[in-house]
């Protein structure tokens, strides 16, 4: 098992109270040495001023010269060091023998230490190990009236007193280095306590290799990602999400963008600031289709949410393709049907030729014939009109084939939509008429966006005429309802007008908002459709309107061939 690393917060702690004790010590000492130096310098000076005014008391010069200067002058240096509290004072002869001392057996016997700048005249000072141990002391010479030197005086305090002197001062040195020790400890562990608490015990190991793969995961993944904090603002997003919402493009220092800063529909803003969990819910802006989920986010071990985490997927591009595919499939339906139509009216031909009415068989033929080739008649009919006198002169906007030309969308295409849902409607009691007569050029779109537009528009007013059927119950007869498309060039510009006779839009200040819609919630949602029609004409730059009533709804659509991107 591999033994855990220390946290930030236990090496910091740890770090700071060695400092703190390394610190104390080195001041503790550095008090003591100095302490100590300071009490030597005052017993020097002390034991200086005792030598001095010993030699030159002429009651000790007159001891001096007599026979036995050791009988007066022993208790005069013993009262004399009770009374300045010194440790010995030693009255010698040139010759270093002792006359006074603290130990009378030491008297008579050479004195231990330096003495030949006292010999010289001069007074000193030094550190020696004596008879009593190490101790300070002053050396100065006796002279007489002619400045001879007659007797020395040494004067001194042991180290060990010294040192005795100093236990009131260490005490007050360790008193106060364990009262910094523990205040130092204090507050290293309540920071200790804050580090731990932020970086969940983690080490900087721990923390470097979590940091690398929070920074590969967050812009490795390809959907968008957004975590919003309490206070309602974006305070981490990787690249796809500053892609699909607008935000800055995520930098070293990331700085918190406020919701209401996003350029977002009211909707999602209002989901990203409530915090409450979404599961795929879909949300439109101005040229996006987007699927949301949200989660409330806990750190580890709480119970205390400290924001949400939303992901967010782009789904225009698949919204798209649905329906192209779900309109391809509409015109296979279409295709089957009419081929079997087909076959039935052949089946009728062979059957009218095998009973001998030929003519009848040819008659019903071509009438069949003039049937499916009216519209491209007409069609060619306003062609020939477009293309008299002054033709020539006028721009050529039949561009479908160009590849490097603005995208078109040939009439036969729409046509065959509205084939497809003409079939549709019909199969639901609804009478779909469509009017492309006054289409002679391409539609200046591309064929996936007029798909999404024509193919949207029909749909919502075929649900709507057949929801109105079937609301007036089994016992109740109703006419079929009717959807009219038409498609004209007006004015330079192709206007698309569907109109239906249904029931109309109770509110249609929310008819393309992403969600509203008059049908009842199904499995593959409801309320996109419109909106899909918005945001496409939005990006194509073309416009729609609607205008309702009890009798019904239209829609009409502008799309101009100036607005329209390559």
């Amino acid at each position: 098992m591999v033994p855990r690393r220390w946290s930030i917060a236990a090496r910091l702690f740890a770090l700071q109270l060695l400092f703190v004790v390394v610190g104390v010590a080195v001041g503790g000492a550095w008090s003591w040495a100095s302490a100590r130096a300071d009490l030597e310098a005052d017993a020097a000076e002390k034991s200086t001023a005792v030598a001095v005014s010993i030699a030159r008391n002429p009651f000790v010069l007159d001891q001096v010269d007599t026979a036995d200067p050791s009988e007066r002058l022993e208790p005069y240096a013993l009262d004399l060091m009770r009374r300045t509290h010194t440790d010995f004072i030693t009255i010698m002869a040139p010759d270093r023998t002792r006359w006074t001392h603290p130990d009378r057996s030491e008297i008579g016997r050479p004195f231990r230490g330096t003495v030949q700048p006292a010999l010289e005249g001069r007074t000193f000072t030094e550190t020696f190990s004596g008879t009593l141990g190490p101790s300070v002391r002053a050396v100065t010479p006796i002279t007489d009236a002619d400045g001879r030197v007659v007797g020395l005086v040494a004067a001194g305090v042991t180290v060990a007193n010294i040192s005795t002197a100093l236990v009131p001062r260490l005490t007050s040195v360790v008193l106060l280095a364990l009262a910094v020790v523990a205040v130092a400890a204090l507050f290293s562990w309540l920071l200790s306590r804050y580090l731990g608490r932020v970086t969940a015990g983690r080490g900087p190991e721990e923390l470097a290799r979590v940091f690398a793969s929070y920074e590969g995961v967050l812009h490795s993944v390809h959907e968008g990602l957004v975590v919003v904090d309490r206070s309602g603002a974006v305070v981490l997003h990787n690249d796809r999400a500053a892609e699909l919402l607008h935000l800055p493009v995520p930098g070293e220092h990331q700085e918190p963008v406020p919701l209401a800063a996003l350029d977002v529909p009211d909707a999602l803003r209002t989901l990203l600031a409530s915090g409450d969990r979404a599961v795929d819910e879909t949300y439109a802006t101005s040229d996006r289709v987007l699927v949301v989920n949200q989660e409330m986010a806990f750190p580890r071990g709480s119970t205390k949410p400290i924001g949400t985490v939303a992901t967010i997927r782009d789904q225009t591009d698949l919204l798209h393709l649905s329906g192209e595919l779900a309109a391809t499939r509409t015109l296979t339906d279409a295709l089957r049907s009419q081929t079997h139509e087909f076959a039935n009216r052949l089946h009728a031909v062979v059957a009218l030729m095998e009973l001998g009415r030929v003519d009848e068989a040819i008659r019903f033929a071509s009438d069949e014939i003039d049937r499916h080739s009216e519209v491209e008649r007409h069609r060619a009919v306003g062609r020939t009109e477009t293309d008299g006198p002054g033709a020539d002169d006028r721009p050529d906007d039949r561009t479908d084939d160009r590849p490097d030309g603005p995208a078109r969308t040939a009439p036969e295409v729409l046509d065959a939509l509205l084939a497809a849902k003409r079939a549709q409607a019909a199969e639901r009691g609804v009478d779909l008429v469509a009017d492309t007569r006054g289409l002679f050029r391409a539609v200046p779109a591309a064929p996936g966006d007029v798909i999404t537009v024509v193919g949207n528009l029909v749909d919502n007013a075929v649900d709507a005429v057949a929801g109105a059927r079937s609301a007036t119950g089994p016992g109740r007869d109703r006419d079929r309802g009717r959807v009219d498309v038409t498609v004209a060039e007006i004015d330079g510009h192709v206007r698309l007008v569907v109109r239906d006779d249904g029931p109309g839009i109770a509110d249609v200040g929310a008819v393309y908002q992403r969600g509203w819609s008059t049908k009842p919630a199904g499995p593959e949602g409801r309320g996109i459709g419109l909106d899909l029609v918005r945001s496409t004409l939005t990006r194509t730059g073309g416009t729609v309107d609607v205008t309702t009533g009890p009798d019904g709804s239209t829609f009409t659509v502008d799309l101009t061939a100036g607005n329209v991107p390559s």
